[in-house]
């Protein structure tokens, strides 16, 4: 069992631990700012959470909402909620519309030119193109309040999409500046550092402690346990990756949706062959990532991950 939320003080509060203050370098160093503290804060996220990964998304976005009246710009909450509302149909919608009505209502507030992007930010991968809209919240927010970091973590995450990579890890760093544990400025860092800067080892230092400020955030495990994989630390890949499946029982997040094949890749890189087929049939019985699962058990039929080859499976991009 991963410690509890009560460790916030010791790990973050009073200063970093000392790998993630290594990945910050001294030039970045960190203000506290303590919203995992705040037990009014984080008993509803993680209710709200465990709601989500359980698919009762009603429960879970009450739960946000409540989180959110206590500390209104936590990215990692604004994000859950706006996730949640893209899980029935139309509630995302009434969710942009409410945040305009507010907006003509307080045309300089800063929080709500923030909700509203990131808002726009989840219709984009609903299918929308709302980019624009939320790059043009986010610089308004950032032109009210430079130094808060909420609209710079939404601003790095428009880079990252754009894969510009050195204007996102700018932001992301901005943010972290005014909020040194801010979940998604740092989860989004590591993933630039694994996938476009090629550097696991930096990554991880960036997220190895939010289980302790998240403890029910299932993907953070996936995303641990993959970087765990890229340093061929297999037994805490898979330890992390294991983790995250049994936070994710829904199969909503990318822990659910790709954790078994996950867990697979790691199985057939330590060439057992037998527990690889229990976790690839685990996936396609659940139809999640059911397409790589097929095609990687077609493999181990024809024999391409016996123990006399060499050949390591295929890493998921």
């Amino acid at each position: 069992m991963l410690p509890s939320f009560g460790i916030r003080g010791a790990v973050l509060a009073a200063a970093l631990s000392a790998s993630a203050a290594a990945a910050l370098g001294a030039e970045d160093a960190p203000t506290p700012r303590n919203d995992y503290a705040e037990r009014a804060f984080r008993v509803p996220l993680a209710d709200g959470m465990r709601a989500f990964y359980l698919r009762d998304f009603s429960a879970a976005r009450r739960s946000f909402e409540r989180a959110l009246g206590v500390i209104p710009d936590n990215t990692l909450a604004i994000s859950f909620l706006n996730a949640t509302a893209m899980q029935t149909p139309g509630d995302l919608d009434a969710l942009i519309d409410a945040e305009e009505d507010a907006l003509g209502k307080r045309p300089a507030d800063y929080l709500t030119h923030v909700r509203l992007a990131f808002s726009h930010l989840f219709a984009s991968q609903s299918g929308r193109d709302r980019d624009a809209d939320a790059r043009e919240e986010l610089n308004a927010a950032v032109a009210l309040q430079p130094r808060l970091p909420a609209a710079h973590v939404g601003l790095g995450i428009l880079r990252e999409t754009e894969r510009s990579t050195n204007r996102a890890k700018v932001e992301f760093l901005a943010a972290l500046r005014a909020d040194d544990g801010n979940v998604l400025a740092r989860e989004y860092l590591a993933l630039l550092y694994q996938t476009d800067l090629r550097d696991p080892q930096r990554a991880l230092a960036y997220v190895i402690d939010i289980p302790n400020l998240v403890p029910d955030y299932a993907d953070i495990y996936y995303h641990i346990g993959s970087l765990f994989d890229d340093l061929a630390q297999l037994g805490a890949a898979l330890k992390y990756a294991t983790l995250g499946l049994e936070k994710d029982v829904g199969h909503v997040g990318e822990a659910g949706q790709h954790g078994y094949t996950l867990v697979a890749r790691i199985y057939l890189t330590e060439k057992k062959t037998a527990d690889a087929r229990r976790a690839l049939r685990a996936s396609i019985a659940a139809n999640v990532d059911a397409t790589v699962a097929a095609t990687l058990l077609r493999k181990i039929d024809n024999g391409d991950y016996d123990a006399s080859k060499s050949t390591p499976p295929p890493r998921a991009e």
